[in-house]
């Protein structure tokens, strides 16, 4: 089946030429044109402010006038990963597409449904001559997905709309009223290189499912720098290992699904013997939730310039002690997780060191226990640590009247209880609600599966019910 015969047509159709516009996190420049272009063509109001966002104004259709005015909100950029084996280009190219069965699909990257299909749902609305909706802003914000600048640099004054909706979950029978903060925990250090010593020895993890770093957090997922780590710590006992260089994961919020190291070993065959031992354990441990899990370790002839055996082993004992997956439970709020941490990031290059974490938590003071935890292992080892791009969380009110009137028309228009729910994700709602107190809030979206990874899918049936209860939810909004 064609994207463009799947229904409702008018959201594949603006997904579509979304996905054409190349749309990398601190990249938005061509979607933001985009962006502005379309809501110019309609003849509406519209503006880009200092940061990037764009804001598109709609008047309110005949007979809602009266009705509380809306901010519909998503972001433009994208996570952008793709698989080892796949030769695309998020710089330059446009997402290429496939329906399977009930979902949509990439061909071997990301979607970019996250919040792709939000920001089409927003447009669908505005070129929309038979919806009825309130007066709308239609805030497109950049960069929520590496630091969440475009809802940080968004003044207050800009917005006049007395509920928001932000269209960026990714479970259509639920309706989130909360979310984490979080932090990038950035650990840094230049160590001198010297010849290798020893024999050289290749250790490769891959096909790990990835995922969102916070809302997969607590799957039990496998993350490639941790199993890394451990496959070079079974070493150190009985080995002189240097580290030659270690490339593992991506971008903060993804958690890791590939890494390798390349090492120098004094006895290859013996070290290869005793990493085997625990691969089969670690392939043990995994076999139910990562069945895709490849751990290959060999020896190799690439060699290069190495750093000293008391640095490796520095390095190797800070991967084996960073506290990596769900740090603490919420006790207020059942199956949430309150604090967590996603090693993000490793790379060792030319003696240059760099591990990029990004601690999450709904509240503040856990939020920097866990990153002052990761700061304490890393001074230990002589590493620098910065802490940068907090943001705050989004505490709940479950008793507000845009909550309650979404509850209502979900039950009668499905027959069935929405779940209402905080969520273990960055959302820019904590952000924007600092500058706008009095401003509900609330978020929704349709079902997505496996954002911020290659997996990343769309269902169609979900994206339909989702349209039509984003409809009924504009034409019911209360009076002023």
């Amino acid at each position: 089946m064609e994207l463009s015969n799947i229904e409702p047509q008018i959201i594949w159709k603006n997904f579509s030429k979304l996905n054409a516009v190349p749309r990398p996190s601190k990249k938005e420049e061509r979607v933001i044109a985009f962006i502005k272009g379309f809501g110019e063509d309609l003849g509406l109001e519209t503006t880009v402010d200092e940061v990037g966002n764009v804001i598109i104004r709609k008047p309110a259709t005949a007979g809602m006038e009266n009705r509380k005015s809306i901010v519909l909100q998503s972001h433009l950029d994208m996570v952008c990963q793709k698989n080892s084996d796949t030769n695309f280009d998020f710089d330059t190219e446009g997402i290429k597409m496939e329906v399977d069965g009930d979902w949509v699909k990439a061909k071997g990257t990301t979607l970019g449904a996250d919040n792709g299909l939000g920001v089409a749902t927003i447009m669908s609305i505005l070129e929309s001559s038979d919806i009825p909706h309130p007066a709308l802003e239609a805030l497109f914000t950049i960069d929520e997905e590496t630091g969440m600048t475009g809802a940080l640099g968004l003044k207050p004054g800009q917005l006049t709309g007395e509920i928001l909706l932000n269209l960026d979950t990714e479970e259509d029978d639920e309706i989130d009223i909360g979310c984490a903060g979080g932090v990038d925990v950035t650990i840094t250090q230049n160590y001198a290189t010297e010849a290798a010593k020893g024999q050289i020895v290749r250790i490769e993890v891959k096909g790990l499912q990835g995922g969102h770093s916070g809302m997969d957090i607590h799957k039990g997922f496998g993350n490639s720098n941790i199993i890394l780590g451990r496959l070079l710590y079974s070493g150190l006992d009985k080995q002189n290992i240097q580290l030659i260089s270690v490339d593992g994961g991506g971008l903060r919020n993804a958690i890791p699904r590939e890494g390798s190291a390349l090492v120098s070993v004094r006895n290859a065959q013996e070290f290869i013997e005793a990493a085997t031992i625990l691969k089969k354990d670690i392939l043990e441990e995994f076999a139910t939730v990562e069945p895709g899990i490849h751990i290959n370790i060999e020896n190799s002839t690439t060699s290069d310039q190495a750093i000293s055996e008391e640095d490796s082993k520095k390095i190797i004992l800070t991967l084996k002690s960073l506290h990596n997956g769900v740090y603490r439970m919420s006790p207020d709020v059942k199956d949430l997780v309150e604090a967590s941490n996603n090693v993000a990031r490793v790379e060792l290059k030319g003696g240059e060191l760099k591990i990029l974490n990004l601690t999450r938590s709904s509240v503040d003071s856990s939020k920097y226990s866990v990153a002052d935890q990761l700061k304490s292992v890393a001074e230990l080892a002589g590493m620098n640590v910065e802490f940068s791009g907090s943001y705050p969380g989004w505490k709940p009110k479950p008793g507000s009247e845009i909550v309650q009137l979404m509850e209502k028309i979900y039950t009668e228009k499905f027959g069935e209880k929405p779940h209402v729910v905080a969520c273990h994700a960055g959302l820019e709602c904590g952000i924007i609600g600092a500058n706008y107190p009095e401003m509900e809030m609330v978020s929704f979206g349709p079902t997505i599966r496996g954002a911020h990874s290659p997996d990343e899918k769309a269902n169609i049936p979900s994206a339909q019910k989702f349209w039509s209860f984003t409809k009924d939810i504009l034409a019911n909004i209360p009076q002023k």
